[in-house]
């Protein structure tokens, strides 16, 4: 099921590929290159962030964690879906590629999502495939030429894709791919002299339906947000707390759910790293969270379809947040797995999801009135997935 593109998918493919625009295969072409990370040449984030994530629609949650074993290229992602209302998470991996090299995702509506593959192993470009029905069937589209090793490096909007790209290239994308600016691009606009942006971190679509960047800034205290107008680029990024002022800033998540755009912000490194939530309204204005408490490296972050977030810590802790304005509370010890995602149901709540090998179990918060660190993780699911071992080279 995960074997890595069968020879008639490999002719499919091909046959895509002559007909994208040369931009896109000079692209294709360059990705192949190496260069030192968080350099503005390679437009790689100078913060690693694993690519575990989970967002919330209307009519569905989505959830992208790996599985299997870490021995001979034997890690898949998967993604799985919940339904609004729902009980049982399923097993919706876009099917005819390996996807050892991680999946992103973006929604587009209440049960639409697109997904793309990042490059892995013999896989040198993207696919990308979308859905509109809860990932009961899958329409692929062109193929992208590599998204790069960020969550948040593809974007869709009704009609549209947006995606980032190992190189530092940003590229719109409908029935094919063209470019519409690069790393170098931004940092030569007047909007981007406060941020002096050394690499580009995500994509997405702003309320209004705006192209959106998100970016390393070489200027400190600075949060690198960008959106296009009129075919200029404008700074758009929140205030920042006075604890991140001579601090280089990073935009680790930015996501799009219902009318508000909701980033993850990351001030220093290591130990001593400074964590806030921020969230724009319709209106563009932002609210920007107290500190996360806690330290270690982040694990996973997860968005709920009414702004609440929930970010996992390194030492199985989680820390949730219900939206603009509230506080942050201290989850329960997480459930053991290999892999752990956590993820916010449309109708309220927390669920885990944990990967052991090719095992998923889910577990649901059950809160203990409003404070969530008080109450339990209960078991509610188990599933083997099928797993092709040794599929991949």
């Amino acid at each position: 099921m995960r074997s890595m593109i069968k020879t008639v998918a490999r002719t499919r493919v091909a046959r895509r590929l002559t007909v994208v625009p040369a931009v896109v295969l000079t692209a294709l072409a360059a990705g192949c290159g190496t260069a030192a990370p968080g350099t503005a040449t390679s437009g790689r984030p100078t913060a690693s962030l694993p690519l575990g994530t989970s967002v919330s629609a209307s009519g569905a949650t989505w959830a992208v964690l790996p599985m299997g074993v870490p021995k001979d290229s034997n890690i898949f992602w998967q993604l799985f879906v919940l339904p609004a209302g729902g009980t049982k998470w399923s097993l919706v991996t876009p099917p005819g590629v390996a996807t050892n090299g991680a999946i992103a995702v973006s929604v587009t509506g209440a049960r639409s999502l697109a997904a793309g593959v990042r490059p892995s192993q013999l896989l040198r470009f993207s696919p990308v495939t979308t859905t509109a029905n809860g990932g009961k069937s899958w329409q692929a589209g062109s193929p992208d030429p590599g998204l790069a090793d960020v969550p948040d490096a593809l974007a869709a909007a009704p009609g549209q894709l947006l995606a980032l790209d190992r190189d530092g290239r940003i590229v719109l994308g409908r029935t094919s791919w063209s470019r519409l600016t690069s790393l170098h691009g931004l940092a030569a606009t007047p909007a981007a002299r406060s941020c002096r942006p050394s690499a580009l971190t995500a994509v997405a679509y702003g309320p209004t339906g705006a192209p959106v960047l998100a970016a390393s800034c070489a200027r400190r205290g600075v949060a690198g947000i960008f959106t296009e107008q009129g075919g200029q680029w404008h700074a758009a990024g929140p205030a920042l707390p006075a604890s991140f002022a001579g601090q280089p800033v990073e935009v680790l998540r930015l996501v799009r759910t219902g009318m508000r755009l909701t980033a993850l912000l990351q001030a220093g490194s290591g130990a001593g790293a400074r964590r806030v939530m921020a969230w724009q309204a319709a209106d563009g204005r932002w609210t920007v969270s107290a500190g996360v408490p806690g330290s270690g490296a982040v694990r996973s972050s997860s968005f709920g379809a009414d702004g609440a977030a929930v970010v996992e810590l390194s030492g199985r802790r989680a820390e949730y947040v219900a939206g603009a304005g509230a506080a942050w509370q201290a989850l329960p010890r997480l459930p053991r797995g290999r892999a752990v995602t956590l993820a916010l149901p449309a109708g309220g709540g927390v669920d885990a999801l944990a990967a052991d090998g090719s095992v998923l179990t889910a577990w649901r918060l059950r809160a203990s009135g409003s404070v969530l660190g008080a109450g339990q993780w209960e078991q509610t699911q188990t599933t083997k997935v099928p797993i092709q071992y040794g599929s991949s080279s």
